[in-house]
């Protein structure tokens, strides 16, 4: 069955989509009137359904949100978990597609040749499709296979449409802790991370920035990129094999393990070593293979740090390593910006619980404690509303998605749900960058 959707682009047809969903307000404040005891689970199960159906369509941050809710522990009340993760789960790589003579038109326009001069072969059939683009199995004329990832048409404008939603653009906001943290800075942050995964010449440069960071390791894999081949609308990489996350996470424990902490290096040899991390951790952008190779895919979506916050995450680290907590009471308020009062201290305590597998290793990682992570992100945003002037602090731009990666990233190490010694891998880093940047 064809899954080719026309993509609604205008602010007022994709409000008219959102509305009809019951998701005008958002993803969370739907998800909230579904949570009463009146509710039958074939309700539910409805509701979650036509929720996925409505966001794949729309695509843009309509169906980043949904991504979010179909993997972030937290999200989603528990009673209501299950049918939401069952239909959300689709809009990991199976949202709506757009039809292929479009699709051909953006490749041939962007890369200003014809299809047949491109590629040997071509598949019209999609392997997956997200909320800004889909992918392609091609063939170039040497023979190499390559994966395509093509923008939806539109859907520029639609994501445009979406963030100037303030429904929408709230519950990003508040999927990623920063609601009720909310500045003219935070937001344009938002906004300004989201519009650059339309850019693909950018992730292209990326995701070889990325590859170069990594390089030798061999159980990291990064695509690499055909520069012949892309553009700002279309990604041309090789062809990586490998599973899914979801079937890594019926493997046995030992293979379980080595991915986890192989996910646990890239991720923070990337952030301590690059000054920049990938913060869309969702399952799609993962491939495991039998030798323990695991490729990385998609780097739209990409946070730098400061000079001042990557100072102070190494040194920060580097306390949680060697359970230096005088060290971890200074550095932890210096790197959010703190002002000294409760609000203060609940940030320490936050960051206090993200490092748990690293000061307590080896640790396993639970859904509840993936949880429990964005429940005290809650909690803060909550006591920001009552702190008076003198204590009340916004946190810094970059904490938005360093939010949206322990959140989504602790997630997906939750359904691993296999101990693994994170302190090791943070040693194995530490060791590897050089002395004068150990602050």
């Amino acid at each position: 069955m064809s899954t080719d959707k026309k993509l609604p682009q205008g602010r007022l047809s994709r409000l008219a989509q959102l509305a009809g969903a019951g998701l005008k307000a958002g993803l969370g404040s739907a998800v909230q009137r579904l949570t009463g005891p009146e509710n039958a689970a074939d309700t539910t199960r409805d509701a979650a359904q036509n929720a996925a159906r409505v966001l794949g369509t729309m695509r843009g941050l309509a169906a980043k949100l949904g991504q979010m809710a179909s993997y972030v522990d937290g999200v989603v009340p528990e009673s209501q978990r299950a049918a939401y993760e069952a239909a959300l789960t689709s809009l990991q790589t199976g949202a709506a597609t757009s039809p292929p003579a479009e699709v051909r038109r953006v490749l041939e326009e962007e890369l200003d040749a014809p299809l047949e001069q491109l590629f040997a072969d071509w598949d019209d059939t999609p392997i997956a499709s997200a909320s800004i683009g889909q992918v392609h199995r091609a063939r170039l004329a040497d023979g190499r296979e390559v994966a395509v990832k093509v923008q939806h048409p539109g859907v520029a404008r639609a994501l445009e449409s979406d963030l100037a939603n303030a429904g929408l653009l709230e519950s990003a906001a508040g999927l990623l802790g920063g609601r009720r943290f909310d500045s003219r800075t935070l937001l344009a942050t938002l906004r300004e991370r989201f519009r650059e995964e339309l850019d693909y010449s950018r992730e292209a440069r990326r995701q070889q920035q990325f590859a170069r960071l990594h390089a030798g390791d061999p159980y990291i894999r990064i695509p690499g990129i055909i520069d012949s081949h892309s553009g700002r609308r279309v990604l041309t990489s090789d062809f990586v094999r490998g599973d899914r996350f979801d079937a890594l996470c019926s493997a046995p424990d030992d293979r379980r393990r080595a991915a986890a902490q192989t996910l646990w290096r890239f991720v923070y040899k990337s952030i301590n070593h690059g000054g920049l991390f990938n913060a869309d951790p969702h399952p799609g952008n993962y491939l495991f293979a039998d030798d323990g190779t695991v490729a990385f895919l998609d780097f739209g979506c990409v946070q730098e740090l400061t000079p001042h916050h990557l100072r102070d995450a190494r040194l920060l680290h580097r306390a949680a390593m060697t359970g230096d907590e005088s060290a971890f009471s200074v550095i932890g308020p210096r790197m959010v910006q703190a002002r000294p009062g409760r609000l203060e201290r609940m940030a320490v305590d936050y960051l206090r619980q993200t490092f748990l597998p690293v000061t307590h290793s080896p640790w396993r990682i639970t859904r509840p404690y993936a949880a429990s992570l964005l429940e005290e992100m809650k909690r803060m945003a909550a006591e920001a509303t009552r702190t008076p002037d003198d204590e009340f602090f916004t946190m810094p731009p970059e904490s938005l998605f360093m939010n949206r990666l322990h959140f989504g990233f602790y997630s997906l190490l939750a359904r691993l749900d296999v101990e693994a010694d994170y302190r090791a891998e943070e040693q194995r880093w530490w060791a590897e960058l050089p002395p004068q940047e150990r602050g």
